[in-house]
């Protein structure tokens, strides 16, 4: 890499890059960023300061393995902007003045030992969103980027989502930055910082397009990061230092943790359902204790807050599949407490798994269904699913 920063000193960790700039502000980000590395399981050998973009991090694997990150940071967020959508999330790559927002090369390693990483960086929410530093180069300074909220959804419990957005021309610019006028966008969180650097190395030695760059997205939603010698090691696996198959067989031979991950496995299911349903428009994983499971918009502009159950392997007499709507376990002093309230949910998707075999759901209204013979406003802790429940969330009238 040739060049000096534009304040005329030499680069940043002893190397010389195209321009190199002050900055202030920014050091909630460079800690963001070392939080994140240190959450994915890194150690930082090196870091640049702050007051200099892009940081420089030179971090060491779990597995040894070695990374050099060059990393151009932008502030992202909610930000509310008159004639925008109340759902759009904002940032703008900003480096310098605005005397000295002239297209910028952006920096990358001629040996392609370093790695060149565009990154917008949320610390209120403790996310980033990552784009294809080969189409932002050279770097229009000031140019706004964004994500819609579903976009941010649909990260879910991976922490991880790709998708592929319009790239127009503007008025600072005559044509769109790609030549099928689209470009990848990651959205991740910050267990996934290194598993988005290792796809950006792929990626810039691959030379990949944006379809390409999508389809190798894609393939990393599952939270794996590969090691040096070309196996998959699980985040969990690391965590708590077990193999995949001792975890499993934690899992098998105690019988609450099962059902426990049964229950997670049908959520997972039943959110796959959603995204591949042209009926739904937005979906969100609430995945914390106490409530229901998912935030669901439709097309047509009805939103339905969903609980998720799995039936039971024994059916009715008659064949009709059960099953159970109730909690866990009741509050003291409170007997009508382990069941639901009809309002605390709108609809309660069934999971078929269990007495079927096959990841299908059928769902049905609160409202619709049998209430408690004791407390009415509670729903009955078991209800047929019959031929009344919806195979899809779109067909509930």
């Amino acid at each position: 890499m040739t060049g000096r920063g534009t304040d005329g000193t030499q680069g940043v960790a002893g190397r010389n890059y195209f321009q190199v700039y002050r900055v202030s502000g920014r050091k909630d980000l460079h800690e963001e960023i070392a939080a994140a590395i240190e959450i994915c399981g890194g150690r930082i050998l090196y870091s640049s300061p702050h007051t200099r973009a892009p940081f420089y991090f030179g971090v060491q694997t779990e597995k040894d393995e070695r990374l050099g990150l060059l990393i151009y940071p932008s502030r992202f967020g909610k930000v509310t902007t008159k004639n925008r959508p109340l759902d759009e999330n904002r940032g703008q790559l900003r480096l310098g003045g605005e005397d000295k927002w002239d297209e910028g090369e952006v920096a990358f390693d001629v040996a392609s030992v370093d790695t060149t990483l565009i990154l917008g960086i949320d610390p209120a929410r403790h996310l980033f969103i990552g784009l294809d530093p080969h189409l932002w180069n050279p770097m229009p300074l000031g140019i706004s980027y964004y994500a819609k909220d579903s976009d941010l959804d649909a990260m879910g419990a991976a922490g991880w989502h790709a998708w592929e957005k319009d790239n127009h021309a503007g008025s600072r610019r005559d044509n769109p930055r790609s030549d099928s006028g689209l470009e990848t966008v990651v959205a991740f969180k910050p267990n996934r910082l290194l598993d988005f650097a290792r796809l950006e190395r792929r990626a810039t030695d691959l030379g990949l397009d944006s379809p390409l760059r999508l389809a190798a997205a894609k393939s990393l939603l599952n939270p794996f990061a590969a090691n040096p010698s070309g196996s998959f090691t699980h985040v969990l696996e690391r965590e708590f230092e077990l193999s995949s198959r001792e975890i499993l067989e934690i899992i098998a031979g105690r019988s609450r943790l099962s059902v426990a991950v049964k229950g997670g496995v049908a959520e997972h299911h039943m959110q796959r359902q959603f995204e591949g349903n042209s009926d739904v428009s937005r979906v969100a994983r609430r995945d914390r204790d106490g409530e229901p499971d998912f935030d669901v918009g439709l097309r047509d502009g009805r939103t339905f807050v969903v609980e998720c159950k799995n039936v039971s392997p024994n059916r009715y007499a008659d064949g009709t599949i059960k099953v159970e709507v109730q909690k866990t376990r009741a509050s003291k002093n409170d007997p009508a407490s382990r069941f639901y309230k009809v309002t605390e949910f709108d609809v309660v998707g069934a999971c078929l798994f269990s007495a079927t075999r096959t990841w299908e759901f059928r769902f049905a209204k609160s409202e619709s269904l049998r209430r408690h013979a004791e407390f009415p406003d509670r729903l009955a802790p078991m209800q047929r699913v019959d031929e009344t429940w919806a195979a899809s969330i779109g067909d509930l009238n």
